[in-house]
């Protein structure tokens, strides 16, 4: 019994509260070690006085006008914020809950306080009326911004559209300057041959000497002439076409044998023709010479041999890739042309389709090329695109809007309006260029999936071995360093239940025909759209 008693009086003294006993009439009985260490005063100091004498003025004032009349009339009160005065002089802010206790007949006995240290309360509620203040002054700057934003945007953009401007301007002259250069120097050795063969012409003449060689070279630059001028119309998409419906697969047929003479014998031809093709509105001719001009193209970039795609597909450009690459959405025919070849550094493919611009040697090629079937392309309301590695080869792809109402293949049925296939699965997406990487990942990331990155194979695996949640290798086919399949084959010995994706710019046929990839395996062409997406990716993942 004598320990239990011990035991409540340590609990009573050592409270982490501060505990005070009064009696009816109010006068303090006992206060415990807490409540007098926090005043500096002795617990015999309290015993005979009431507890408003420890209050500073204001706070005996308050007390006495109401939460002694408050006690008295239903018997307690809570959470009442009062000042305590030490007996240095100092305050002290503290929570007060008082109550009466009474017995049988209702007299009552004592009077309970129960006292909690609100320091670090108070500090706490002067942070946040400081932090409120700092808001406020915060949101009038914001309203004082907002008064001016519109006018300071304004200006901001027309500063913005004439520096644009500017810099379009600069552009401009320089792509002129470069026109101009390559025009002059291919005019003035026309010009060059055909008043040589006139100088001649005119000597010959005289003494009665034949003149039909200089007669042949006269004609000769005149037609190199005529053929500048045309391949300039093709670029500015000013020349004279003769559009009409045809079949591409029937044009790569008829050009088969034209090609493979001009490819010559250390270049193997193939071509992949998709059955069921649309038509396409254009001008056939315009179109072989396009192709041609692509396929010559591509020889050059094989000095040592080598083997040439063409491709043919129907395709579907979505509103994202449209909106990027500045082309309408919707339904388009493919001609794709691929090599295996020396293929182009981004730099080069960045100047591919300027005019004059060429990386073969002096006399090797005119560089209008492929600024005239960008031009062709344009002016028949299509898109082009080049996909090209180095030491591996390069895609082009021309793609032309379908023609509709021609009945070669029946009309596809509109897409039933259904949720896109979406997962929760960890995909490991392996990409060495940074914007198709992030693109990439966002598209998984909106189809619910947990997307892990890495920029190249050696990263990847590092990616598998600390990670033993991955359910999919998500891998472009060629990379620096390690190419796709490459990594595939080591994460498979890692993780034999591992699903396996490849996306590529080139196309299915090319990477498989060329040796790159299995025919088995699974490949998402580039460009993909969300849709295409989720569900390749969602197929592969539920075989």
């Amino acid at each position: 019994m004598a320990e239990e008693v011990e035991d409540l009086e340590d609990l009573f003294e050592n409270a982490p509260c501060g505990y005070i006993s009064a009696g009816a009439d109010g006068r303090i009985l006992k206060a415990n070690r807490t409540f007098a260490g926090w005043l500096g005063r002795d617990t015999s100091d309290f015993v005979g006085r009431r507890f408003p004498d420890f209050l500073n003025i204001a706070g005996k004032i308050y007390y006495e006008t109401h939460f002694a009349p408050l006690l008295r009339m239903q018997g307690f009160f809570h959470e009442v914020a009062l000042d305590l005065v030490r007996a240095d002089g100092s305050t002290l802010p503290v929570l007060v809950n008082a109550v009466e206790r009474r017995d049988e007949a209702g007299h009552l006995r004592f009077i309970r306080i129960t006292v909690f240290n609100a320091s670090d309360r108070r500090r706490y509620e002067r942070e946040l009326l400081e932090a409120r203040r700092a808001a406020e002054k915060a949101n009038a700057e914001l309203l004082e911004l907002n008064r001016t934003l519109e006018e300071r945007v304004a200006e901001a953009v027309e500063a913005r559209l004439k520096t644009e401007e500017a810099l379009r301007q600069a552009q401009k002259m320089e792509a002129v300057g470069q026109l101009t250069g390559g025009i002059a120097h291919d005019f003035n050795n026309m010009l060059a041959v055909i008043l040589a063969s006139i100088n001649l012409l005119e000597k010959r003449l005289a003494k009665g000497e034949n003149v039909t060689p200089f007669v042949a070279a006269a004609r000769d630059g005149v037609d190199r002439a005529a053929s500048l001028i045309q391949r300039l119309l093709a670029f500015s998409r000013q020349q004279n076409l003769a559009p009409a419906p045809l079949n591409p697969n029937e044009m790569v047929r008829n050009m088969s044998e034209l090609l493979r003479r001009t490819l010559g014998g250390n270049v193997q031809l193939e071509t992949v023709l998709a059955g069921g093709l649309w038509h396409v509105l254009a001008d056939a001719n315009i179109l072989e010479n396009a192709v041609l001009n692509l396929a010559i193209n591509a020889r050059d970039a094989m000095p040592a041999g080598g083997r040439l795609t063409i491709e043919t597909a129907n395709c579907h450009l979505d509103d994202a890739y449209a909106a990027e690459h500045a082309v309408n959405p919707g339904q388009y025919v493919m001609v794709a042309v691929t090599d295996t070849g020396t293929g182009m550094t981004p730099e080069v493919m960045a100047k591919a389709f300027e005019p004059f611009f060429t990386t073969k040697e002096v006399g090797k090629g005119t560089g209008l090329g492929l600024s005239q079937v960008f031009g062709f392309v344009k002016q028949s309301n299509g898109h082009i695109k080049i996909y090209s590695e180095v030491g591996h080869g390069t895609t082009i792809k021309l793609y032309l809007p379908r023609l509709y109402g021609v009945n070669n293949t029946p009309k596809p049925e509109a897409p039933e309006d259904t949720a896109l296939p979406c997962g929760q699965e960890v995909v490991l997406l392996v990409e060495d260029d940074e914007r198709v990487l992030a693109l990439t990942e966002k598209m998984l990331s909106d189809l619910g999936y947990a997307v892990l990155r890495a920029r190249n194979g050696t990263e990847a695996l590092e990616r598998l071995t600390t990670c033993p949640d991955i359910a999919l290798l998500f891998t472009d086919v060629v990379m620096p360093g390690m190419n796709g399949p490459e990594l595939a084959e080591k994460a498979l010995r890692q993780r034999p239940d591992l699903k396996v994706l490849f996306t590529s710019g080139y196309t299915r046929n090319a990477v498989v025909h060329n040796g790159i990839l299995d025919p088995a395996m699974n490949l998402l062409q580039k460009p993909a759209s969300l849709d295409q997406l989720a569900t390749k990716v969602r197929s592969v993942l539920d075989r």
